[in-house]
């Protein structure tokens, strides 16, 4: 009996080298392990870089307690995460669910509300890369 390996099995196994088809230019000796390649963010929209007139990068450390949610909001900026303890379940408007947890990076929505929630024993600690405009928010508080 001859077996073939499911399809989503051969996409899996595919993906370590498409990851690696646009290696680093670092020396050998250098480790860089790819987390994250993607073209749309965790709601599948096309990401888009901002077109403003003073761009700034933000990169914070983020940390949410057992039990503890962010409260609704969005994003009008692209955000970047990177999980590096615990786990999350963010509810994005529409009612899908993502959970990503330690070693997940994640690209957020844009524009879209959204609640993280953690649920577990551990505290959830995120950094987060904002590609925003000096001066200007990069997270805003649903309407009440």
């Amino acid at each position: 009996m001859r077996t073939h390996l499911p399809i989503a099995a051969v996409i899996f196994l595919a993906i370590p080298s498409l990851l690696a088809q646009s290696e680093p230019g670092y020396a050998k000796t250098i480790k860089a392990t790819p987390l994250l390649r993607t073209s749309v963010t965790s709601a599948g929209q096309p990401i888009v870089y901002p077109k403003v007139d003073q761009p700034e990068v933000t990169a914070l450390l983020v940390e949410i307690p057992p039990g503890a949610e962010t409260g609704w909001h969005k994003h009008p900026f692209p955000c970047y995460g990177y999980i590096l303890s615990g786990e999350l379940s963010v509810e994005i408007e529409g009612g899908k669910i993502n959970r990503v947890k330690a070693g997940d990076a994640l690209v957020e929505t844009v524009n879209l509300l959204h609640n993280g929630r953690n649920s577990g024993a551990e505290t959830v600690k995120l950094v987060m890369f904002v590609t925003g405009e000096k001066g200007q928010p990069f997270t805003v508080k649903a309407a009440k």
